[in-house]
Formats: C-alpha cells, structure tokens, sequence
C-alpha cells in the first residue's frame, strides 16, 4: 500500500512515516458497525410506529411510507457523510501529535459526537429550516415538498462527497445553506417570482455572516492565543509545549491529556451543531408524510395552555390595534403567506393575520389541550401556527409596521408559545441523528486528516498549535450554538491551524491554503447550482 505520508505536500519526514493511518479493518469492529447501524434503523421503524399508534392515526396506504423510508435514508445519509466529512476537524491534533492512535481517536470523537447530537438544542435546524420558502414549509407533504426535501440533501451530499475526494476540508454547514438557497430562488422562478423573493434574505445575511467570519475569527484567535501561550508559559514547559513528535513517542502526560481534551470539546461542540442540520429536515419529511403525528408537539403540557391563552390575549390586541378597521383578505391565510413570501406590508396584513390567530385560539381553547386537537384538523391548526409564528418573525423587524418595544415583547411572547407547539425534535429523532453522525466520524477520515494535520504548514504541528487550534474550535462552535447559527468546523479549525502556523512562523503551504479557500468560494454557488437543477428535475418528475 502507498504510503500516505508520501502525498505531495506532506511535511511528514520519509524516515519515520508519520502518524499510523491504516489499522485495518477488525471483522468483530465491522460487525459491531453494521449492528449499530441496523439497531438504529429499526429503533427509528419502531418510533415512528410507536408515534402512530399513540396519536391514534391509521394507516390507509404503506406507499407514503415507503416514500419516508427512503427520505430518512437519504437524511441520515447526509449526517453520516457529514461526520466523515468533518473528523478531521477533531482528531487530526490528537492523531498528528501522537496522543492518541487514530483507530482510537476516531472512536472516541465518535462518541463525542454523538453526545453532542443528544445535548443539543434544536435551535439550529429551525434556523435553517426558516429559509426554506413558506409556502414549501406549509404544504411539505404535496410533491412538491418532496421535491425540495429531495433536492437539497442530495445536492449537499454530492459536494461533501466530491470535496471529501480530493482531500478538501470543505464546510457541510456552507454546502447545506447553499442548497436550501438554490431551492428557494428556484422555487421562486418557477412560479414567477423574482428569485431573490425565494429566500429569507435577513435570516441569510446573519447564518452568512456567521459562516464567512468564523473563519477569520478562527485565524486570529489561535494566533493570539498561541502568542499568548508564549508569553505566559516559560521554562521546560514552555520547551515541552512548542516542540514536535519525536517519531512515535508520544507527549508528557500532561500536554497529552490537555490534547485529548481539546478533541473532546471539539468533538461534542461539532455534534451539537452540525448535528443539528438533519433534524430540521428529518422534522420537515416527518410532517410531511404523517402530519397527524407530527405536525404538533403533543407532549406539551396541559400547563402551557393558560400561558398560551394569554399570550394570545395580548398578541391580539396589538395586532387589532394596527389593523385599524381594515378588513381581513377574502383570503387571510393566503395574505399572510404573501407577506412571509414577499415581505411587503398591505393593509390587510395585521387584519388577515387578525383573523389567522383567531382560529388559532378558537382550535386550541375549544379542546382545551394541543393533544385533544382532533386528528383531522392537526395539519391545519399547525400550518396556521407556523404562519403566524413567521410573520411576527418579520413584522418585528419591519420598520413599516411601526412597532414599539412594548408591541415586539407582546407578539415575541406569542411567537414563543406557538413555536413550542411546532417547532420540537423527538427525542428518537436526536438519537438516530446521533448514531449516524457518530458512525460517519468512524469511516472515511484519512484523507482530510492527511490535509488537516500535514498540509498547511511549512512544519509538523507542535502541540501548542495543536491545542491552540482545537480551543479556539470549541469556543466557536459553542458560541454559535448560544445564537442557534450554524458555523463551520471545518473553516475554524482549518484556519486556526494555519493561525497557528502564521504566528509561530511557520509558514504556509499556499497551495494547499489556496485549494481550501477555493473549495470555500466555490461550494455555495455550487449547492446552490447543484440543489436547484435537481429541485427542477424532482418537482418535474414527482
């Protein structure tokens, strides 16, 4: 077999082959593997059958099942390349500086992963959800639904995986919002509109804000930190700390614990946030298919309904207030999805939504509970919810709606109440997330690894910059999981590392920055290229 180390570029001394990438393969690993992949299959079968039953649905017809099942496979499709796709990120520190084996460091990221799938929030699948055209959102069950469903996972898998085979550490996140936007302005044509009217463009602005700045914010912070290390630390630590991997000893104890440490934290932050990419869609395919199970969160408690009741009270009343006697739209639902579509206040907008939160209140005080909602109206009452939520969503940032703070607490108040009853993750949902993300890390890493942990600099990688990097990592991840943005691990850690290198001067491999900051160019308006011919070619043929 060719040895890895030898790649142009590789800063890997011939002589001693650099960090041991080819463990082979364990028979009773693969079979371990496979088990935990069709466990978690199964356990997915079972928790949607169990949700269908317990909502007292019936099944009519298996073939929107059978359109599910392969829509879930595709999903989890999408997270298990994303984690092979992103190891990288976490273990190429650890497996570079010989803290730990890479068949070992892969397993043990894998599992951080996994328990940062199960911690995370949520909030990050709804806000790239929230880019998606409302009026796919409202009818994500018609072929159309599908249709966009289809196209923008499949885009984004196709990326990662053409990246992925060059050895480019490419951003998942960047791939997957560049394939929602190519879906939207799509959409948008098709129907006439002007594409720039297919996209949230202020929810965007700030996911690409987040995306574009986590990689200079990435450079910076490790190259300060690593300048900070210097100045801080001195002595035979300092000498321990800022020098390279003699053949395969492995660091002092201490540096290798605090290198172990890093690819935890890196690990369980990347599980935590890009984990959370497929939920929403997961969420969006679930509702689609077997609305009367999913379209409500129906382990809300009987408690939240006073809270809900009131919240309503207060909405309604600033809402009548800027109706202003004007009458609600023949049609109100249709007025606020052009107003969510388009974004341009009418004078029936406050009115029709007037009349759409009034249903609202109607369905849910009239039972009393988000559970006694009856079956054949949950679909309904959920779009009608979800409609009222975003355009509260866009009336509190319209400065042609002209509200005071006192209003945008009243209707953000209400907002909250309805997104707990629609926007939720199962917890089974979480878990197969979980496992699939956890799974990809095991498989598949070697060559970004290679990229990661030898390309970038001119010298091996000390475990300063090692550590330098993978902090600065974590901190960034964790932090845009406190705004709900969705960030890339790839980028940061990238840059961090050549941060890293900058700083100690080191030197660059510029041909390698340069195909990284390519591959970075390139894969939105390629996701975006990619999602939108396929959405044609899927909402042609569906």
């Amino acid at each position: 077999m060719t040895d890895i180390t030898a790649l142009p570029g590789s800063i890997e001394p011939a002589g001693h082959g650099g960090p041991k990438l080819d463990h082979g393969v364990n028979p009773l690993t693969l079979i371990l593997f496979m088990g935990v992949l069709a466990a978690g299959l199964l356990f997915a079968a079972y928790s949607i059958y169990s949700d269908i039953d317990a909502a007292g649905a019936k099944l009519t017809s298996y073939l929107p099942f059978l359109l599910l099942f392969v829509a879930l496979l595709i999903a989890l499709g999408f997270e298990f390349v994303n984690g092979f796709h992103d190891t990288a990120n976490a273990v190429a520190t650890v497996i570079y500086t010989r803290s730990l084996p890479a068949n070992i460091a892969v397993v043990w990221s894998g599992m951080f992963n996994l328990l940062g799938v199960l911690w995370s929030s949520g909030a990050v699948a709804f806000g790239i959800v929230s880019l998606l055209p409302v009026e796919l959102i409202l009818q994500v069950g018609s072929s159309a639904g599908f249709a966009m469903v289809f196209a923008l996972l499949i885009a984004a898998i196709i990326w990662n995986l053409g990246t992925w085979s060059f050895g480019l550490p490419a951003s998942s996140s960047h791939t997957l919002i560049g394939s929602v936007i190519g879906v939207g302005i799509t959409n948008a044509l098709l129907h006439g509109r002007s594409g720039t009217s297919g996209v949230d463009w202020t929810q965007a602005t700030s996911i690409g804000k987040a995306l574009l700045l986590s990689p200079v914010f990435g450079f910076a912070l490790a190259a300060i930190l690593l300048l900070a290390l210097k100045f801080v630390i001195s002595g035979r630590m300092k000498e321990q700390l800022f020098s390279e991997p003699k053949g395969e000893e492995k660091p002092p104890a201490w540096i290798r614990g605090i290198l172990i440490l890093t690819c935890t934290l890196v690990s369980f932050f990347h599980g935590s946030n890009d984990g959370q990419k497929g939920m929403g869609l997961i969420m969006l395919i679930l509702i689609g298919v077997v609305p009367t199970t999913y379209a409500l969160n129906r382990s809300m408690p009987d408690s939240q309904i006073a809270q809900f009741a009131s919240n309503s009270t207060a909405a309604v009343a600033v809402i009548n207030a800027k109706a202003a006697g004007h009458p609600a739209a023949s049609d109100p639902r249709g007025a606020v999805t052009a107003y969510v579509a388009q974004h341009q206040l009418t004078d029936d907008t406050f009115s029709s939504l007037a009349a759409v939160v009034g249903d609202i209140s109607k369905e849910v005080t009239q039972y009393g509970s988000i559970t006694k909602v009856p079956l054949d109206n949950v679909s309904n009452t959920r779009n009608d919810m979800y409609l009222a939520s975003e355009a509260i969503r866009f009336l509190s940032k319209d400065d042609a709606a002209q509200l005071n703070a006192s209003d945008v607490k009243a209707l953000n108040a209400y907002k909250g109440s309805l997104d707990g009853a629609t926007k939720f993750i199962p917890y089974w949902v979480k878990i197969v997330v979980a496992i699939a993300l956890g799974l990809g890390t095991m498989v598949g890493w070697k060559r970004i690894v290679v990229t990661v942990g030898s390309k970038i600099g001119k010298t091996h990688l000390t475990y300063a910059q090692g550590a330098a990097a993978e902090i600065t990592a974590a901190a960034t991840i964790a932090a845009a999981d406190g705004y709900g943005l969705p960030v890339s691990t790839t980028h940061v850690l990238s840059s961090g590392i050549a941060g890293t290198m900058a700083a100690n001067g080191s030197g660059l491999q510029w041909s390698t920055v340069r195909n990284i900051a390519l591959a970075w160019v390139l894969t939105l308006p390629a996701a975006m290229a990619l999602s939108g011919t396929l959405y044609f070619i899927f909402s042609h043929l569906f």
